[in-house]
């Protein structure tokens, strides 16, 4: 009786010990990009932050009926400088169609964002704020940058990209919001998550 029991003894431990392995495999060998922002279908993260320049503090209550494109970057983001002028080009095309664009700065100095600007170039239609503490960030669970986040005239998350956009992608998606559809979320490539 003592050796078949220390023989069941033996398997349901083998057996506990492979099925605790396959799941913190899956678990904690799954790259986070993969899992469905829980934001897409539901009322976007309410923000009210100070402008980079200190000029002015937006909500994005103030931006109520307007299709709101939210993208957080950094001027140590390789893949933030590569879609920039893309951002900033597809801001402008989009001015006057209800369209309005948003900058966050994450992680980064104010000063340091806003020098990058000066130097990068920006658009006159789209608002660059700060984000000091980092709130809206989590708020919005963003992971690495850049990612960008896409809210209807309704002030729902509809969209979102990960990695670096164009764009192409950028007006797709928004056409696409404007037809009354929900673009989900899109993979498009990496992100950096510090400098």
């Amino acid at each position: 009786m003592t050796g078949r029991w220390l023989r069941w003894s033996a398997y349901l431990i083998a057996a506990g010990t492979v099925i605790l392995a396959v799941v913190l495999a899956s678990r904690f060998g799954s790259d986070p990009r993969m899992v469905e922002s829980p934001l897409i279908g539901r009322p976007a993260p309410e923000f009210d932050l100070e402008s980079l320049d200190g000029t002015g503090v937006i909500a994005l209550s103030d931006l109520d009926g307007e299709i709101v494109v939210i993208n957080f970057f950094a001027s140590w983001c390789l893949e933030c400088r590569a879609e920039h002028a893309d951002l900033v080009a597809t801001s402008n095309a989009f001015a006057d169609d209800g369209v309005t664009f948003v900058q966050i700065s994450y992680q980064e100095d104010p000063a340091t964002s806003l020098n990058y600007l000066e130097e990068a170039g920006t658009s006159p239609s789209t608002h660059y704020l700060a984000d000091e503490s980092s709130r809206t960030a989590i708020a919005y669970g963003v992971f690495g940058i850049p990612e960008t986040f896409f809210v209807d005239e309704s002030g729902v998350v509809v969209g979102k990209i990960i990695g670096e956009t164009d764009a192409f992608t950028l007006g797709a998606t928004i056409d696409a919001i404007k037809r009354g559809e929900s673009p989900g979320q899109t993979i498009t490539g990496d992100t950096q998550q510090q400098p």
